[in-house]
């Protein structure tokens, strides 16, 4: 892994290639673009993202929002439309300034979101599919559950002191950033369903059976309201790998079943074929 980091509009972002770095998007592959959930970083991505490129062999790129990990820090609270200032603003000038043309973009939770608002917000000419990791496109009791208990974790228990392994000086950053804005009453009917219709690449949405911060009703609000080909994976008794943690258990059937997605995503002249 190569590690860098990028410049936008005067933020520092901590990055991350896999393998060749810029040359790989020179010959007519995409590159594996990961987006990180609320909690995450470069580093909680652990060894996915290399799995991952390597069964598809393609090259891929990491970066780490602004609040997290080693990116600047941002102030405090975050707006309450941060999703689609990352997805729709941020995203296409970070894809620029590293260089990617053609990207697959992989997001995790609010990655996965922001992954379909730059397709469904901006011209989106270089992606060619989306791989939506437990993405969200409205907020649910779920969600509010999940955080809230979240919250409370971080408050009284031993998470604050697990993300700062990876988070530093970022953590409150990161936890009270995405948390305050989730739990925020302005956030409750926070809803992207309308953007879907634009989303013309194809998807392919996996989703665990038992995520504790969204149900199968994102599922098939993306199958329903895409406006480009869908498949979907659903993994029973899964929840997601959003807080951090050893490399096993429930990532590991992630990575696997990730695995198998890829290797049936067959990249043609026309973009990203799923199936």
């Amino acid at each position: 892994m190569i590690r860098m980091f990028l410049e936008i509009a005067g933020t520092r972002l901590e990055a991350a290639w896999i393998g060749s770095g810029p040359a790989d998007s020179q010959h007519g592959r995409p590159i594996l673009v990961f987006l990180h959930d609320g909690l995450g970083c470069v580093d909680l991505w652990r060894g996915f993202p290399e799995r991952l490129c390597r069964k598809a062999g393609l090259g891929g790129f990491l970066y780490s929002r602004a609040g997290y990990g080693r990116s600047d820090p941002i102030p405090l609270p975050r707006p309450l439309d941060y999703e689609t200032v990352e997805g729709v603003t941020v995203l296409p000038h970070v894809l620029e300034a590293a260089g990617i043309g053609d990207a697959i973009l992989v997001g995790h939770s609010d990655g996965a979101t922001m992954a379909l608002l730059c397709c469904g917000g901006t011209p989106a000419a270089g992606i060619r599919g989306i791989i939506a990791m437990a993405p969200h496109v409205f907020n649910e009791d779920r969600s509010v559950a999940g955080i809230i208990a979240a919250r409370q974790a971080y408050r009284e228990g031993d998470l604050r002191a697990r993300l700062a392994r990876v988070h530093g000086a970022n953590v409150d950053c990161a936890f009270l950033g995405w948390s305050g804005a989730w739990l925020d009453p302005g956030f409750r009917h926070w809803n992207i369903e309308p953007v879907l219709a634009d989303v013309r690449v194809p998807v392919l949405v996996i989703q665990g059976e038992d995520d504790e911060y969204g149900t199968l009703a994102q599922v098939d609000a993306i199958r329903a309201g895409a406006g480009g080909p869908v498949q979907t994976v659903v993994l029973p008794g899964l929840r997601p790998c959003s807080l951090p943690g050893p490399a096993g258990g429930h990532h590991r059937g992630l990575c696997r079943l990730c695995r198998q997605p890829c290797r049936r995503a067959r990249c043609t002249a026309s973009g990203l074929s799923v199936g």
